[in-house]
C-alpha cells in the first residue's frame, strides 16, 4: 500500500506535504512513525469499516512535547499506515490529553445521523492556565475524518489536578457505557457509568495495588479469554510514570472480574511480596575497617566511615555489619568524593547498599569505564540503605572504578552507601512487586483497540516505543517516537495465576520476504543465514536448548554490539544495548533489560522483531516481552551466537511500510 506522507502543519488544518523521505539514518521502517514532529501516547483506537484508526498525543508545531493535540492515521491491516489531517486540536488553554474513542453503535448520545452511529472520542481536557484537568467528548459522523467538541464540555470535573486518560466501552450486561479514568497522583483508578455519554455517575474506586513508584495513567479495562477455556477474565492496564522494572516508565496490569460496577482482583495472580536476595560473589568494598585504598576528596565522608547516623542526621537503617560510607560529616552543605582503585570487570552485575540523596549526579554511586560514567544510582531521598545494582554482563572486560559522589549542599545533600559486592546476579530488596506486560524500557502508554468484530474475536494493543527519562532527547529527526508492533492479547494460567500472553499480529507476516528455515544449525550456519539476508529489518524465530546459556550478539558496522541472554536455568532474558550505537544522550538509556524466563518442555522459544532502532523480543509464545531502541549506524544486522544450541531457526526479511 502507497503512504500519503502528509501531515499537518498547523492547528488551523492546513497541510503540506512533510519534507520527509521516511528513509533518515533512525527511522523504523515497519514501525508507526509521525512524518514529522513529536509524538507520545497512543490514543482513541477504534476499528470502523474496514479501516483501524490510531490516534495519538500530537505537538503540530514542534519535535519536543507541547501543544498536545489528537495526531490520526489509519490502517486496512495494522501495518500499513496512511496520515489523516489534525483530529482534535489544543484550544482556549485547554490542550487534548489522552483518551479513547468507541462507535456508539445504538447512538446513545444522539449524536449520530441518517441513519448510521457516531464514532465518539472521550479525552483529557488539560488546562493550561489552572491546575486542573477534566473529561470531554467529542464526535464525528464521517469516519473520523472531522469532528464536533460537545457544547456542553466538560461531562466530568471533580475540581482535581492529576484526573486523567478515560477509556471508556460499552457493558452488555449492564446496558451502560463504563469508564476508567486515573486518579494519578493518588495511585488510584476510577469507574464511572452513563447511558448516554453525557451524565456520569461514580461506580466505584481500584487501588492503590501493584507498583506506586510512578504516577499511574492510561488505563484500560476489557475482558480476555484464558486458553483452554471458554470464561474469559477481566484485565486491567496500568501505565506508570516511573519505577519500572527496567527504570523509568512502564506498563503493568492485574488480572479479575468485574461486575459492571467493581473490578475484583484475582489474588492468586499478583505475585507475592518479595524477600530481599543477596547473592554469593565478592566483596569489593564494606567499609568495616576505614577507607582502605579509596580516595578520599573534600570534608563530607570525613576521615573514616559511619559508625551509624553522625551528628545532626536521622537514624540511619539497613546497612552491614558496623560502618558504612558516609556523607553527612559536617551536614548536608559539605562536599566530597570517594573514588576506588581500579580493576577489571569480571561479574555480570554489582550491587551495593544506597540511601540518602536523590539528586541525579550530585549524590550518586557511577561506575566509570574509559572515563565516562556508564552507570549511576542515588538514594531515595530517606536514611534506610536499599539494595540496587547494575547488570554489567556487556562490559565484562573492561577496565572501571567506583566514584561516590557528594556535591549537593540543601536538601538531602548527601549520600550512605555499603556493602559493594560483585556477582552474577544483582541483589535485590524486599519489594511488593507487580505483573509487567514489557520488561524492557520502551513500552509505554498501552491501550487496545474498540469495536474489533466479534468474528475476529481478538483484542489488540500497541504501546509508545520510548520512555518519559528520555524521550525528548533521542537522536532522530524531523520526528521523535514510534509506535511498537500492533499485538495480539490473551492470558494463560501458569501454576495457579493467570498471566498475559503477547505475539505480533498476525498481519505482520505480510511484509515478510522469502526467508530460510534450518533445522539444528551450527553456530556458523546460523550467522551466515542472517548475513545472506543482507538487511536491518528482520524478522527471526528461535528454538533454544534450555539447558544451556545463548549469547545472542547484534552488530551494525561501527556501531559496536548489543547482547541477548537467555538463561532459563536463572529464569533470565536479559538485553543489553550499553555498547551498541548512540547512548550518550542520556544517561538513563544505557543498561540492561531483563525478564523472567521459563524453560518449556526443556526449551526456549524466541521472536526476534528488528527495526532500524528498536527490537521486539518475545519469548515462549510472548509470556515475557522485551521492547527496545538503540541507535545504530545505518546498515545491515549481522548476529553472533557467542554460546548456547539452536535447536530450530527461521529468519525473514522484512518490507518497509514507506514507499
Amino acid at each position: 500500500m502507497r503512504a500519503c506522507l502528509c501531515l499537518l502543519f498547523t492547528a488551523a488544518s492546513l497541510l503540506a506535504k512533510a519534507p520527509t523521505s521516511y528513509n533518515e539514518p533512525h527511522r523504523p521502517q515497519f514501525h508507526f512513525t509521525p512524518a514529522k514532529n513529536w509524538m507520545n501516547d497512543p490514543n482513541g483506537l477504534v476499528y470502523y469499516e474496514g479501516e483501524y484508526h490510531l490516534f495519538y498525543q500530537y505537538n503540530p508545531f514542534g519535535d519536543k512535547w507541547g501543544h498536545m493535540s489528537w495526531g490520526h492515521a489509519v490502517s486496512p491491516d495494522l501495518v500499513h499506515w496512511k496520515h489523516l489531517p489534525l483530529a482534535l486540536s489544543e484550544e482556549n488553554n485547554v490542550m487534548i490529553f489522552s483518551g479513547s474513542a468507541v462507535i456508539d453503535w445504538k447512538n446513545t448520545s444522539g449524536f449520530g445521523k441518517d441513519g448510521k452511529p457516531p464514532m465518539i472520542a472521550i479525552y483529557t481536557g488539560h488546562h493550561t492556565d489552572k491546575k486542573r484537568q477534566d473529561q470531554r467528548i467529542a464526535y464525528s459522523t464521517d469516519k473520523g475524518r472531522t469532528w464536533t467538541k460537545y457544547a456542553k464540555n466538560p461531562v466530568i470535573d471533580i475540581e482535581y489536578a492529576d484526573f486523567r486518560d478515560p477509556k471508556v466501552f460499552w457493558h452488555e450486561p449492564s446496558s451502560q457505557w463504563v469508564m476508567i479514568v486515573t486518579l494519578s497522583s493518588e495511585k488510584k483508578l476510577r469507574l464511572y457509568g452513563s447511558p448516554n455519554w453525557k451524565d456520569w455517575t461514580k461506580l466505584s474506586d481500584f487501588g492503590p495495588h501493584g507498583s506506586t513508584n510512578g504516577v499511574w495513567e492510561c488505563p484500560d479495562l476489557f475482558p480476555l479469554p484464558v486458553e483452554g477455556t471458554s470464561e474469559p477474565k477481566w484485565v486491567i492496564i496500568l501505565n506508570i510514570g516511573g519505577g519500572a522494572p527496567a527504570g523509568g516508565s512502564g506498563c503493568q496490569y492485574f488480572v479479575g472480574d468485574f461486575d459492571g460496577k467493581t473490578f475484583t482482583l484475582h489474588e492468586p495472580s499478583q505475585p507475592n511480596p518479595q524477600p530481599a536476595f543477596v547473592p554469593t560473589g565478592e566483596v569489593f568494598a564494606d567499609f568495616e575497617n576505614g577507607f582502605g585504598d579509596w580516595t578520599v576528596e573534600g570534608e563530607a565522608f570525613g576521615t573514616a566511615p559511619a559508625i551509624g547516623a553522625v551528628n545532626g542526621q536521622q537514624t540511619v537503617t539497613g546497612f552491614a555489619g558496623k560502618a558504612f560510607a558516609n556523607s553527612f560529616h559536617g551536614g548536608d552543605k559539605t562536599i566530597g568524593k570517594l573514588s576506588s582503585r581500579e580493576f577489571e570487570i569480571e561479574h555480570d552485575a554489582i550491587s551495593f547498599l544506597i540511601g540518602g540523596g536523590a539528586h541525579h549526579t550530585n549524590t550518586c554511586m557511577n561506575l566509570i569505564v574509559d572515563g565516562a560514567v556508564v552507570r549511576t544510582a542515588k538514594g531515595s531521598e530517606d536514611e534506610q540503605l536499599k539494595w540496587k545494582g547494575w547488570e554489567v554482563a556487556d562490559l565484562n572486560g573492561k577496565k572501571a572504578r567506583l566514584e561516590i559522589l557528594d556535591r549537593w549542599t540543601s536538601g538531602w545533600g548527601h549520600i550512605n552507601v555499603d556493602q559493594i559486592l560483585f556477582s552474577d546476579q544483582l541483589a535485590r530488596a524486599s519489594k511488593t512487586p507487580a505483573l509487567w506486560a514489557d520488561f524492557g524500557r520502551d513500552f509505554y502508554a498501552a491501550v487496545s483497540w474498540s469495536d474489533i468484530p466479534k468474528e475476529d474475536g481478538r483484542r489488540i494493543w500497541l504501546g509508545w516505543m520510548s520512555n518519559w527519562q528520555y524521550a525528548q532527547d533521542v537522536p532522530t529527526s524531523p520526528w521523535r517516537s514510534a509506535m511498537t508492533v500492533a499485538r495480539t492479547l490473551s492470558l494463560r494460567q501458569i501454576d495457579g495465576a493467570y498471566r498475559l500472553l503477547q505475539k505480533p499480529v498476525r498481519e505482520l507476516k505480510r511484509i515478510r520476504g522469502e526467508g530460510k528455515v534450518l533445522e539444528n544449525p551450527s553456530v556458523e550456519a546460523a550467522i551466515e543465514l542472517v548475513r545472506s539476508l543482507n538487511t536491518e529489518l528482520l524478522d527471526i524465530e528461535l528454538t533454544l536448548d534450555a539447558k544451556k546459556v545463548t549469547k545472542i550478539f547484534l552488530s551494525k558496522p561501527n556501531s559496536g554490539t548489543a547482547m541477548i541472554k537467555v538463561d532459563a536455568m536463572t529464569g533470565e532474558l536479559g538485553f543489553y544495548r550499553s555498547q551498541f550505537g548512540e547512548t550518550n544522550f542520556s544517561r538513563h538509556f544505557p543498561g540492561m533489560h531483563t525478564a523472567p524466563l521459563r524453560a518449556v518442555d526443556n526449551q526456549v522459544t524466541l521472536r526476534l522483531l528488528i527495526d532500524r532502532s528498536s527490537i521486539e523480543i518475545f519469548a515462549n509464545d510472548g509470556e515475557s516481552v522485551i521492547t527496545g531502541l538503540f541507535f545504530a549506524k545505518p546498515g545491515a544486522m549481522q548476529i553472533d551466537f557467542g554460546e548456547g544450541a539452536i535447536d530450530h531457526m527461521a529468519a525473514y526479511p522484512l518490507q518497509r511500510i514507506w514507499q
